[in-house]
């Protein structure tokens, strides 16, 4: 769990690591793979992936997808100086924008 809070820790220091514990139970297996472990901008399936998955069924987001794309890509904006994007991080960072950290606990 380490690795992943200090990847949130790196751009949101006092994160709730409750909220991390979740979205790491969430991902379970998935984060084994150091491939699924980490998001990548540059795959328009994989940011339908996020968008699908994470947004829309586990935040239970209604916005439109034109709307979540672009969050999205507020989130990969903010990460880009980070080649390998940790998933966990990046679902954090989204939650938080959507207000929705707190339903991760």
């Amino acid at each position: 769990m380490s690795e992943h809070l200090d990847a949130v820790k790196k751009y949101v220091p006092k994160c709730n690591e409750d909220a991390v514990a979740g979205i790491i139970k969430h991902l379970g297996i998935a984060l084994r793979s150091k491939d699924a472990s980490l998001v990548s901008c540059s795959s328009k399936d994989e940011l339908a992936r996020v968008r699908d998955s994470w947004c829309k069924k586990k935040l239970a987001l209604t916005d439109s997808d034109a709307d979540l794309d672009k969050m999205i890509k507020e989130i990969c904006e903010t990460m880009k100086a980070d080649k390998r994007k940790n998933r966990v991080a990046f679902y954090y960072l989204l939650a938080e924008k959507c207000k929705k950290v707190g339903d991760l606990a």
